[in-house]
Protein backbone atom coordinates (compact mmCIF):
# COMPACT_ATOMS: atom_id res chain seq x y z
CA UNK A 1 0.00 0.00 0.00
CA UNK A 2 1.89 3.02 -1.28
CA UNK A 3 1.11 6.46 -2.69
CA UNK A 4 -1.84 6.65 -0.34
CA UNK A 5 -4.40 9.40 -0.80
CA UNK A 6 -7.86 9.71 0.71
CA UNK A 7 -10.73 8.22 -1.30
CA UNK A 8 -14.35 8.92 -0.37
CA UNK A 9 -16.97 6.19 -0.82
CA UNK A 10 -20.64 7.14 -0.56
CA UNK A 11 -23.36 5.01 1.01
CA UNK A 12 -24.56 3.21 -2.17
CA UNK A 13 -21.03 2.21 -3.19
CA UNK A 14 -20.20 1.16 0.36
CA UNK A 15 -23.23 -1.14 0.34
CA UNK A 16 -22.48 -2.54 -3.12
CA UNK A 17 -18.98 -3.46 -1.94
CA UNK A 18 -20.37 -5.62 0.87
CA UNK A 19 -22.40 -8.51 -0.64
CA UNK A 20 -23.52 -10.73 2.21
CA UNK A 21 -22.04 -14.08 1.19
CA UNK A 22 -18.59 -12.56 0.73
CA UNK A 23 -18.93 -10.47 3.89
CA UNK A 24 -19.94 -13.46 6.03
CA UNK A 25 -16.98 -15.42 4.68
CA UNK A 26 -14.63 -12.51 5.40
CA UNK A 27 -15.99 -12.15 8.92
CA UNK A 28 -15.44 -15.85 9.59
CA UNK A 29 -11.80 -15.46 8.58
CA UNK A 30 -11.53 -12.22 10.54
CA UNK A 31 -12.88 -13.69 13.78
CA UNK A 32 -10.61 -16.72 13.36
CA UNK A 33 -7.51 -14.57 12.81
CA UNK A 34 -8.33 -11.79 15.27
CA UNK A 35 -7.04 -8.23 15.44
CA UNK A 36 -6.35 -5.54 18.03
CA UNK A 37 -9.58 -3.98 19.33
CA UNK A 38 -9.15 -1.45 22.17
CA UNK A 39 -12.11 -0.40 24.29
CA UNK A 40 -14.34 2.15 22.59
CA UNK A 41 -13.87 5.77 23.61
CA UNK A 42 -17.04 7.39 24.95
CA UNK A 43 -17.26 11.18 25.23
CA UNK A 44 -20.08 13.29 26.67
CA UNK A 45 -20.86 16.55 24.86
CA UNK A 46 -22.81 19.08 26.88
CA UNK A 47 -25.37 21.15 24.94
CA UNK A 48 -27.26 24.36 25.64
CA UNK A 49 -31.05 24.10 25.68
CA UNK A 50 -31.08 20.51 24.45
CA UNK A 51 -30.02 17.03 25.64
CA UNK A 52 -26.33 16.21 25.78
CA UNK A 53 -24.74 14.51 22.78
CA UNK A 54 -22.30 11.60 22.60
CA UNK A 55 -19.15 10.98 20.59
CA UNK A 56 -17.96 7.40 20.18
CA UNK A 57 -14.55 6.45 18.77
CA UNK A 58 -14.11 2.77 17.89
CA UNK A 59 -10.58 1.83 16.75
CA UNK A 60 -9.20 -1.49 15.51
CA UNK A 61 -6.07 -2.55 13.67
CA UNK A 62 -4.50 -5.67 12.22
CA UNK A 63 -1.88 -7.67 14.08
CA UNK A 64 1.75 -6.82 13.24
CA UNK A 65 2.41 -10.12 11.47
CA UNK A 66 -0.63 -9.88 9.16
CA UNK A 67 0.14 -9.61 5.46
CA UNK A 68 -2.14 -6.58 4.97
CA UNK A 69 -1.72 -3.80 7.51
CA UNK A 70 -4.81 -1.68 8.17
CA UNK A 71 -5.99 0.59 10.94
CA UNK A 72 -9.57 1.82 11.14
CA UNK A 73 -11.58 4.15 13.33
CA UNK A 74 -15.35 4.46 13.38
CA UNK A 75 -16.62 7.83 14.58
CA UNK A 76 -20.20 7.98 15.78
CA UNK A 77 -22.12 11.05 16.92
CA UNK A 78 -25.41 10.67 18.77
CA UNK A 79 -27.34 13.94 18.99
CA UNK A 80 -30.82 13.57 20.52
CA UNK A 81 -31.54 17.24 19.82
CA UNK A 82 -31.58 16.51 16.09
CA UNK A 83 -35.14 15.23 16.45
CA UNK A 84 -36.29 18.84 16.76
CA UNK A 85 -34.31 19.67 13.62
CA UNK A 86 -35.83 16.80 11.63
CA UNK A 87 -32.36 15.32 11.27
CA UNK A 88 -31.08 11.80 12.07
CA UNK A 89 -29.93 11.43 15.64
CA UNK A 90 -26.97 9.21 14.73
CA UNK A 91 -24.22 9.84 12.19
CA UNK A 92 -21.36 7.44 11.60
CA UNK A 93 -18.20 7.67 9.52
CA UNK A 94 -15.42 5.14 9.03
CA UNK A 95 -11.82 6.08 8.22
CA UNK A 96 -9.36 3.42 7.07
CA UNK A 97 -5.59 3.96 7.29
CA UNK A 98 -2.45 2.23 6.12
CA UNK A 99 -1.20 0.79 9.43
CA UNK A 100 2.42 0.80 8.20
CA UNK A 101 2.66 4.46 7.23
CA UNK A 102 -0.30 5.90 9.11
CA UNK A 103 -1.57 7.46 5.88
CA UNK A 104 -5.31 7.78 5.38
CA UNK A 105 -6.72 5.56 2.66
CA UNK A 106 -10.48 5.67 2.55
CA UNK A 107 -13.45 7.48 4.09
CA UNK A 108 -16.72 5.54 3.91
CA UNK A 109 -20.28 5.59 5.19
CA UNK A 110 -20.20 4.28 8.76
CA UNK A 111 -23.95 3.68 8.95
CA UNK A 112 -23.75 1.23 6.05
CA UNK A 113 -20.64 -0.43 7.49
CA UNK A 114 -22.42 -0.90 10.82
CA UNK A 115 -25.74 -2.17 9.51
CA UNK A 116 -24.30 -4.63 6.99
CA UNK A 117 -21.61 -6.04 9.29
CA UNK A 118 -24.26 -6.40 12.01
CA UNK A 119 -26.56 -8.43 9.78
CA UNK A 120 -23.62 -10.46 8.44
CA UNK A 121 -22.34 -11.18 11.97
CA UNK A 122 -25.77 -12.57 12.85
CA UNK A 123 -25.67 -14.73 9.72
CA UNK A 124 -22.20 -15.96 10.65
CA UNK A 125 -23.53 -16.98 14.05
CA UNK A 126 -26.32 -18.86 12.28
CA UNK A 127 -23.81 -20.62 10.05
CA UNK A 128 -22.52 -22.36 13.19
CA UNK A 129 -25.72 -22.52 15.24
CA UNK A 130 -28.86 -22.79 13.08
CA UNK A 131 -30.00 -26.14 11.71
CA UNK A 132 -28.68 -26.70 8.21
CA UNK A 133 -32.21 -27.34 6.97
CA UNK A 134 -33.66 -24.17 8.55
CA UNK A 135 -36.12 -22.74 6.01
CA UNK A 136 -38.32 -20.30 7.92
CA UNK A 137 -37.19 -16.99 9.41
CA UNK A 138 -39.03 -14.58 11.72
CA UNK A 139 -37.69 -11.02 11.77
CA UNK A 140 -38.76 -9.00 14.82
CA UNK A 141 -38.04 -5.35 14.08
CA UNK A 142 -38.05 -4.07 10.51
CA UNK A 143 -35.68 -1.13 10.87
CA UNK A 144 -32.36 -0.43 9.16
CA UNK A 145 -30.68 -3.63 10.36
CA UNK A 146 -33.76 -5.84 10.50
CA UNK A 147 -34.55 -5.11 6.87
CA UNK A 148 -31.15 -6.58 5.90
CA UNK A 149 -31.54 -9.79 7.91
CA UNK A 150 -33.44 -11.84 5.27
CA UNK A 151 -30.74 -11.30 2.64
CA UNK A 152 -27.95 -11.99 5.13
CA UNK A 153 -29.55 -15.22 6.34
CA UNK A 154 -30.32 -16.39 2.82
CA UNK A 155 -26.54 -16.30 2.25
CA UNK A 156 -26.05 -19.09 4.83
CA UNK A 157 -29.31 -21.04 5.05
CA UNK A 158 -32.00 -22.16 2.54
CA UNK A 159 -34.62 -19.66 3.77
CA UNK A 160 -37.88 -20.09 1.87
CA UNK A 161 -40.30 -18.08 4.03
CA UNK A 162 -39.84 -14.85 5.96
CA UNK A 163 -42.28 -13.56 8.57
CA UNK A 164 -42.00 -9.99 9.83
CA UNK A 165 -43.28 -8.33 13.01
CA UNK A 166 -42.74 -4.72 14.02
CA UNK A 167 -44.23 -2.51 16.69
CA UNK A 168 -45.16 -0.23 13.79
CA UNK A 169 -47.15 -2.37 11.33
CA UNK A 170 -46.36 -0.03 8.45
CA UNK A 171 -42.65 -0.84 8.77
CA UNK A 172 -43.36 -4.58 8.67
CA UNK A 173 -45.60 -4.12 5.62
CA UNK A 174 -42.92 -2.10 3.83
CA UNK A 175 -40.29 -4.82 4.34
CA UNK A 176 -42.69 -7.58 3.28
CA UNK A 177 -43.59 -5.71 0.09
CA UNK A 178 -39.91 -5.28 -0.72
CA UNK A 179 -39.22 -8.98 -0.20
CA UNK A 180 -42.25 -10.07 -2.23
CA UNK A 181 -41.26 -7.79 -5.09
CA UNK A 182 -37.93 -9.65 -5.23
CA UNK A 183 -39.65 -13.03 -5.31
CA UNK A 184 -39.10 -13.90 -1.65
CA UNK A 185 -42.13 -15.36 0.13
CA UNK A 186 -42.87 -13.07 3.06
CA UNK A 187 -45.78 -12.11 5.29
CA UNK A 188 -46.61 -9.74 8.14
CA UNK A 189 -47.44 -11.44 11.44
CA UNK A 190 -49.22 -9.93 14.44
CA UNK A 191 -49.21 -12.84 16.90
CA UNK A 192 -45.65 -13.27 18.15
CA UNK A 193 -46.39 -16.38 20.21
CA UNK A 194 -47.82 -18.18 17.19
CA UNK A 195 -45.08 -16.96 14.85
CA UNK A 196 -42.21 -17.87 17.17
CA UNK A 197 -43.56 -21.35 17.84
CA UNK A 198 -43.73 -22.07 14.09
CA UNK A 199 -40.34 -20.73 12.98
CA UNK A 200 -36.89 -22.29 12.55
CA UNK A 201 -34.95 -19.06 13.17
CA UNK A 202 -36.15 -16.16 15.33
CA UNK A 203 -34.14 -12.96 15.02
CA UNK A 204 -34.78 -9.71 16.88
CA UNK A 205 -33.38 -6.29 15.98
CA UNK A 206 -35.23 -3.97 18.32
CA UNK A 207 -34.82 -1.41 21.09
CA UNK A 208 -37.07 -3.42 23.41
CA UNK A 209 -36.81 -2.98 27.16
CA UNK A 210 -39.13 -5.92 27.84
CA UNK A 211 -38.72 -9.39 26.27
CA UNK A 212 -40.44 -9.97 22.94
CA UNK A 213 -39.21 -13.58 22.79
CA UNK A 214 -40.37 -15.91 25.55
CA UNK A 215 -38.86 -19.31 26.09
CA UNK A 216 -42.23 -21.03 26.51
CA UNK A 217 -43.04 -20.09 22.89
CA UNK A 218 -39.82 -21.53 21.41
CA UNK A 219 -39.96 -25.00 19.87
CA UNK A 220 -37.11 -27.50 19.85
CA UNK A 221 -34.51 -27.00 17.13
CA UNK A 222 -34.98 -23.22 16.97
CA UNK A 223 -32.11 -20.76 16.63
CA UNK A 224 -32.61 -17.49 18.58
CA UNK A 225 -30.62 -14.51 17.30
CA UNK A 226 -30.57 -11.25 19.30
CA UNK A 227 -29.20 -8.23 17.45
CA UNK A 228 -30.72 -5.22 19.22
CA UNK A 229 -31.02 -4.43 22.95
CA UNK A 230 -27.45 -3.19 23.28
CA UNK A 231 -27.58 -1.67 26.78
CA UNK A 232 -27.91 -3.36 30.19
CA UNK A 233 -31.47 -2.04 30.56
CA UNK A 234 -32.73 -3.47 27.25
CA UNK A 235 -34.11 -6.98 26.72
CA UNK A 236 -35.29 -8.95 23.70
CA UNK A 237 -35.61 -12.40 25.32
CA UNK A 238 -36.65 -13.66 28.73
CA UNK A 239 -34.68 -15.75 31.19
CA UNK A 240 -36.35 -18.97 30.08
CA UNK A 241 -35.14 -18.55 26.50
CA UNK A 242 -31.56 -18.24 27.71
CA UNK A 243 -31.76 -21.07 30.24
CA UNK A 244 -33.07 -23.59 27.71
CA UNK A 245 -30.46 -22.72 25.06
CA UNK A 246 -26.93 -23.50 24.01
CA UNK A 247 -25.69 -19.89 24.19
CA UNK A 248 -22.92 -17.99 22.40
CA UNK A 249 -21.92 -14.32 21.94
CA UNK A 250 -20.04 -12.38 19.29
CA UNK A 251 -17.50 -11.08 21.85
CA UNK A 252 -17.13 -11.21 25.62
CA UNK A 253 -18.28 -7.57 25.81
CA UNK A 254 -21.83 -8.87 25.41
CA UNK A 255 -21.65 -10.19 28.98
CA UNK A 256 -21.22 -6.63 30.24
CA UNK A 257 -23.24 -4.60 27.73
CA UNK A 258 -26.37 -6.55 26.79
CA UNK A 259 -29.36 -6.69 29.11
CA UNK A 260 -30.28 -10.12 27.75
CA UNK A 261 -27.18 -11.41 29.56
CA UNK A 262 -26.41 -8.74 32.18
CA UNK A 263 -29.78 -9.04 33.89
CA UNK A 264 -29.94 -12.86 34.22
CA UNK A 265 -26.28 -12.97 35.25
CA UNK A 266 -26.76 -10.32 37.94
CA UNK A 267 -29.96 -12.03 39.09
CA UNK A 268 -28.22 -15.39 39.46
CA UNK A 269 -30.48 -17.02 36.88
CA UNK A 270 -27.45 -18.40 35.05
CA UNK A 271 -23.69 -18.37 35.62
CA UNK A 272 -21.18 -16.95 33.13
CA UNK A 273 -20.33 -20.52 32.18
CA UNK A 274 -23.78 -20.88 30.63
CA UNK A 275 -22.46 -18.79 27.74
CA UNK A 276 -20.24 -21.34 26.05
CA UNK A 277 -18.07 -19.13 23.87
CA UNK A 278 -17.61 -16.49 21.20
CA UNK A 279 -17.58 -16.25 17.44
CA UNK A 280 -13.80 -16.49 17.59
CA UNK A 281 -14.11 -19.85 19.37
CA UNK A 282 -16.53 -21.09 16.73
CA UNK A 283 -14.51 -19.74 13.80
CA UNK A 284 -11.33 -21.33 15.20
CA UNK A 285 -13.12 -24.65 15.59
CA UNK A 286 -12.35 -24.65 19.32
CA UNK A 287 -16.01 -25.17 20.09
CA UNK A 288 -18.85 -26.86 18.25
CA UNK A 289 -21.97 -24.79 17.75
CA UNK A 290 -25.08 -26.87 17.23
CA UNK A 291 -24.66 -30.46 18.40
CA UNK A 292 -28.18 -31.83 17.75
CA UNK A 293 -31.12 -30.95 15.53
CA UNK A 294 -33.53 -30.68 18.44
CA UNK A 295 -31.52 -28.36 20.67
CA UNK A 296 -32.21 -24.64 20.96
CA UNK A 297 -29.32 -22.31 20.16
CA UNK A 298 -28.92 -18.68 21.23
CA UNK A 299 -26.66 -15.96 19.83
CA UNK A 300 -26.27 -12.48 21.27
CA UNK A 301 -24.23 -9.83 19.44
CA UNK A 302 -23.32 -6.31 20.56
CA UNK A 303 -21.00 -5.36 17.70
CA UNK A 304 -17.26 -5.40 17.27
CA UNK A 305 -14.52 -3.15 15.94
CA UNK A 306 -13.11 -6.30 14.32
CA UNK A 307 -16.26 -6.66 12.19
CA UNK A 308 -16.09 -2.96 11.25
CA UNK A 309 -12.47 -3.35 10.14
CA UNK A 310 -13.23 -6.48 8.10
CA UNK A 311 -16.05 -4.68 6.28
CA UNK A 312 -14.02 -1.51 5.71
CA UNK A 313 -11.14 -3.53 4.27
CA UNK A 314 -13.58 -5.12 1.82
CA UNK A 315 -14.82 -1.70 0.71
CA UNK A 316 -11.28 -0.45 0.27
CA UNK A 317 -10.18 -3.42 -1.82
CA UNK A 318 -13.33 -3.24 -3.92
CA UNK A 319 -13.44 0.50 -4.60
CA UNK A 320 -10.38 2.36 -3.42
CA UNK A 321 -7.45 0.02 -4.07
CA UNK A 322 -7.94 -0.12 -7.86
CA UNK A 323 -4.87 1.35 -9.48
CA UNK A 324 -2.85 1.57 -6.27
CA UNK A 325 0.43 -0.27 -5.97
Amino acid sequence: MTNASLSIVDAPNTATSLPFKALVDALQTGFANGCVVPARHHHHLEKTDEPAATLLLMPAWTKPDDQDQFLGVKLVTVVPGNAARSLPGLTSTYILYDAVTGQQLCLMDGNVITSRRTAATAALGARFLAREDARSLLVIGAGRVGSLIPDAYRAVRPIEKVSVWDIEPESAQKLVRSLNERGIAAEVVTDLEKAISATDIVTAATLATEPVIKGKWVRKGTHIDLIGAFTPRMRESDDAALMMSRAFVDTHEALHEAGDLVQPLEGGVVAKEHVLGTLADLAHGKLKGRTADDEITYFKAVGSGLADLVAARMVYKSVCAVGRA
